[in-house]
């Protein structure tokens, strides 16, 4: 490829995505004035026709990580080249054949006419990109070039980041892929040697400043660094290290966010030694996405709260030692989420898949782990309390955090969904790298499949999937670094979790029957895959009540 040819393309793919971007704003202008009362969006509006605004939610995550891979195919100083260029032209085509066709599907419910659009994304231009940027030798160059080069595309790190990568990637490796499918396929518990050695590491501190024990700098914060280190272990396995920093890390950023200068003083550091484990209880057996639904009470006693209810879905509570409680405070119910406040509450540290603990003054809280299919390790518990007594020392951020619990979480969870998304991409890559190597050993017909057309297409299309997906959250953690980007750290999980399961799908798929035995980790990877999608968020609810309606009102004031 010329270096003339790869600048038209570039130009080629500017365009097309340009022409889509106008037309997606302007559907979303539309729908936002169809679905609003009084200057406002109207939620009861949009979910009488809930599909048009989840695709709307996806098509503009396409949009936006296809425009996002462009600019880094194109960044020198992110290491690029040829390889990165050839993925980011072909990852466009795919968007807009995606994007014009869901449109085309069902114009009128998006607002618009057939004539709009065929006019706008049906040109003879952007018809002649798609088609040559999607031709099968495209994909098969791809993954000549993965195979020359060693790698399935520059990470565009920093050099810190970049050795800080290569520490953890031989720590999953090392230490983690050793226990990873023991831990699966028995539900055991995380060995004690990965706890350790990511507490040595300082790992539990990633989220945390310098001034507080932590390796975060104080003046600014470093969202790169976690996603660095959250691919990595996730890489080695989901369950028994990928998410062992995104409960510490969510508890921080709620502690930083609202806890007092004696709170943040004396958990912080805690958190960051690894000598608070933290657990986090916000789904209700009632309530899940619906946080505001939340029912658990706090009720004021002498002293302190104390605890009556039943939370689910708390991964690892029961190792965990602190746990942070989001509780109804207010008795008014409607007060809805303003009635909400988070409670630190310590307990002791179990093994095991039950737990219970009666305090002296006779509170008791009682877990028991929920079997999964995948994500094994750390367990997800659903825990019962019975007047269990926290301190009132202990509200995050005091008498002036009455109320705020809602807002602080929301803090922690843009963080956590940002860290799934690259729990996501470790996933990915594991999958990716395992489809790769068993492609070429594998013999079909006298000759390996991954010399088989459609294995290449299906590996290209993986490779490209999991660069741009990776590009666009690192992208968003520096949105996040500048205390903006809570969209689309929501649009990125939504993303990234949904297109996992294609990725682990396929490479299971390239392993034929050995794909669906356990002998092969990549069964693993499938399983793990599919709970991305629901935690931190289900798809469903972060579509329609997150993106989508925050589309919307950005449209309204546009």
């Amino acid at each position: 490829m010329t270096a003339t040819a790869v600048k038209l393309e570039k130009s080629q793919a500017e365009k097309a995505l340009n022409a889509q971007a106008a037309l997606l704003n302007e559907v979303t202008k539309r729908l936002a004035q169809k679905n609003s009362e009084n200057g406002k969006v109207s939620v009861s509006k949009m979910d009488k026709t809930q599909h048009v605004f989840y695709q709307l939610a996806w098509m503009t995550a396409q949009q936006r990580v296809a425009e996002n891979f462009i600019v880094y195919a194109w960044d020198a100083s992110k290491g690029t080249g040829e390889l990165e260029q050839k993925m980011a032209l072909t990852f466009v085509a795919e968007t807009v054949s995606n994007i014009r066709s869901e449109l085309a599907a069902r114009p009128a419910e998006y607002e618009l006419s057939y004539q709009e659009l065929f006019s706008k994304l049906f040109s003879d231009d952007i018809n002649a990109f798609v088609e040559a940027a999607s031709k099968m030798e495209n994909y098969e160059a791809i993954v000549d070039k993965i195979v020359d080069l060693g790698h399935f595309g520059a990470y565009g790190l920093s050099e810190d980041h970049e050795n800080f990568r290569g520490i953890f990637k031989d720590f999953a490796e090392n230490v983690v892929v050793p226990h990873a499918e023991h831990v699966h396929r028995h539900d055991d518990l995380i060995p004690q040697e990965i706890i350790n050695g990511l507490r040595d590491m300082g790992c539990f501190g990633l989220c945390i400043p310098e001034q507080f024990g932590g390796i975060q700098p104080n003046d600014r914060p470093d969202n790169i660094s976690m996603l660095v280190v959250t691919e990595e272990l996730s890489r080695g396995s989901l369950g028994a290290a990928g998410s062992l920093i995104t409960r510490p890390e969510i508890m921080s950023k709620a502690l930083l966010k609202g806890g007092t200068e004696e709170q943040k003083n004396k958990w912080l550091p805690l958190l960051a030694s690894g000598e608070k484990m933290a657990g986090i209880m916000v789904t209700e057996p009632n309530y899940g996405s619906d946080v505001a639904g939340v029912s658990v009470t706090a009720k004021e006693v002498e002293g302190g709260f104390v605890i009556n209810g039943v939370k689910t879905w708390c991964t690892f509570a029961g190792y965990a030692n602190l746990l942070l409680i989001l509780c109804r405070t207010e008795s008014d119910p409607s007060l809805k989420h303003r009635g909400l406040s988070i409670l630190l509450a310590e307990k002791p540290s179990f093994d095991g898949h039950e737990f219970s603990y009666k305090q002296e003054g006779g509170g008791t809280i009682q877990g028991k782990a929920i079997g999964t299919i995948g994500y094994r390790g750390m367990h997800s518990y659903e825990v019962s309390f019975e007047d269990y007594f926290v301190p009132k020392e202990n509200l995050l951020g005091g008498d002036a955090g009455r109320g705020k619990g809602f807002y602080f979480q929301m803090e922690g969870f843009a963080g956590g969904r940002i860290q799934t998304a690259a729990r996501a991409n470790g996933v990915m890559q594991a999958a990716l790298e395992a489809a790769l190597r068993y492609s070429q050993e594998r013999k079909v017909f006298a000759k390996p499949i991954f010399d088989y057309n459609l294995t290449k297409f299906k590996i290209a299309k993986m490779a490209m999937i999991v660069q741009a997906t990776r590009q666009y959250t690192n992208y968003v953690a520096t949105l996040l670094d500048d205390h903006k980007g809570q969209m689309e750290a929501t649009l990125v999980k939504l993303y990234a979790s949904k297109i996992a399961e294609w990725v682990t799908r396929e490479a299971m798929q390239i392993h034929g029957g050995m794909g669906y035995a356990e002998e092969y980790p990549v069964s693993r990877y499938f399983v793990d895959a599919r709970v991305f999608s629901i935690f931190e968020g289900a798809e469903e609810v972060m579509a329609l009540r997150v993106v989508a309606k925050d589309l919307l009102d950005q449209a309204l004031v546009a």
